[in-house]
């Protein structure tokens, strides 16, 4: 399988690319900034994707993981967080970047009949509104609808889409004190994106599987 994950530089897209790449994907792996065993790829800039149809060569894209994204007003009050500058950034890539990266990347899905896994998050769900981090909730349900309305969109072309939430993880974003380990995000989400097809295009899933109210 030819497979390309965003944000592969940590956290959850660092764990997806070592356990793909450990089943014998081909799987290219992307960081904003230069890495070692990266392709350089920043999905908030239409002019960042160069590099990554490049390494791509014109083969057929079996899977596109959209993983990249930032989480910039975690702790921020309402008093006087939430920066117009910080909405704008998280927008470009979280939303914006998904977009971009899909878009970049269409020819080769479209080639080989690929799927497109957007990782989002249960903090997207429009039924869930505990209060708080404001701009990377609005984000993750702005993915979540782009998501739902790529799934429409490319079904004539026979392409799957599905939107994940990874849970919470003990990464450097998630925390210490959150749920679940890193290997168990990236094993469950691993079966999801192997489980996606057309049927279930459109979908928001838990990484363990569990439906999730959009």
């Amino acid at each position: 399988m030819q497979a390309v994950v965003t944000g592969a530089n940590r956290g959850i897209g660092a764990g997806l690319l070592a356990r793909m790449q450990g089943r014998g994907d081909q799987v290219i792996g992307t960081s904003r900034k230069p890495s070692a065993g990266l392709v350089e790829c920043d999905v908030a800039r239409p002019d960042g994707f160069g590099a990554l149809v490049g390494a791509l060569d014109a083969r057929p894209l079996d899977l596109l993981v959209c993983n990249a994204g930032v989480y910039l007003d975690s702790g921020q009050t309402l008093a006087n967080g939430y920066s117009p500058q910080d909405w704008a950034d998280t927008f470009a890539v979280n939303v914006t970047g998904v977009f971009l990266t899909v878009q970049a990347l269409l020819p080769a899905l479209q080639m080989g009949r690929g799927k497109i896994a957007i990782i989002s998050s249960l903090m997207g769900s429009d039924q869930r509104a505990p209060g708080g981090s404001y701009i990377y909730r609005a984000s993750k349900a702005a993915a979540l609808n782009l998501g739902r309305n790529l799934a429409t969109d490319l079904r004539k072309d026979g392409i799957a889409v599905g939107v994940y939430h990874p849970g919470w993880v003990r990464t450097e974003m998630g925390g210490s004190g959150a749920d679940i380990s890193l290997e168990q995000s990236v094993g469950g989400l691993i079966e999801r994106f192997d489980a996606l097809d057309m049927t279930h295009s459109g979908c928001f899933e838990a990484w363990n599987g569990d439906a999730l109210p959009f």
